[in-house]
């Protein structure tokens, strides 16, 4: 296996940790797992969007509502949300932590996915700063993003870099 096991028990722990209100997504295959280890999670409210360009105009709604919400969608969802990222969440300073599921990251870097292929490329040509997170090994990073978005009121990546697991699967 290239990627670690991400569980999504571990990932909703930081977000309880953080103090997140809500969970904006797109469900899709790839988040499913997570999606169901939220909705049973009482301290964090999922906020299902029709498209990927909806979550970042959500998220600033409920940001001025004064909660504490982050996005996950997928990277190719990211790139029709460039016009929201652009006028909301890097134009008003949105300190937004954003979940983008990374589709067709491989580590070794041959990947035939453009959605993959594509996506650092753009989280720097909208310098927006991003760590990737592949493995249960990684989630110290998540409090860093938030860290980072506050210190910064600007919009923080964390690109998901594997499927999150079924629970009960090592």
């Amino acid at each position: 296996m290239i990627n670690g096991i991400l569980h999504p028990k571990n990932v909703i722990d930081q977000l309880v940790r953080q103090k997140v209100s809500h969970y904006v997504t797109l469900p899709d295959s790839e988040t499913a797992h997570m999606y169901k280890a939220l909705m049973a999670e009482p301290s964090i409210t999922v906020v299902p969007v029709a498209r990927e360009g909806e979550a970042i105009p959500v998220a600033a709604g409920l940001f001025l509502a004064g909660q504490n919400p982050v996005i996950s969608i997928q990277n190719a969802g990211f790139y029709e949300a460039g016009d929201a990222l652009r006028g909301l969440a890097l134009g008003i300073g949105l300190p937004l932590v954003m979940f983008i599921g990374y589709r067709g990251h491989n580590r070794k870097g041959d990947t035939p996915d453009s959605a993959a292929a594509f996506l650092e490329p753009y989280l720097h040509l909208w310098r927006v700063d991003y760590f990737v997170i592949e493995s249960d090994d990684d989630l110290e990073r998540v409090p860093l993003a938030f860290e980072r978005a506050a210190a910064t009121n600007q919009p923080f990546a964390v690109a998901i870099g594997t499927e999150y697991a079924k629970e009960g699967v090592e």
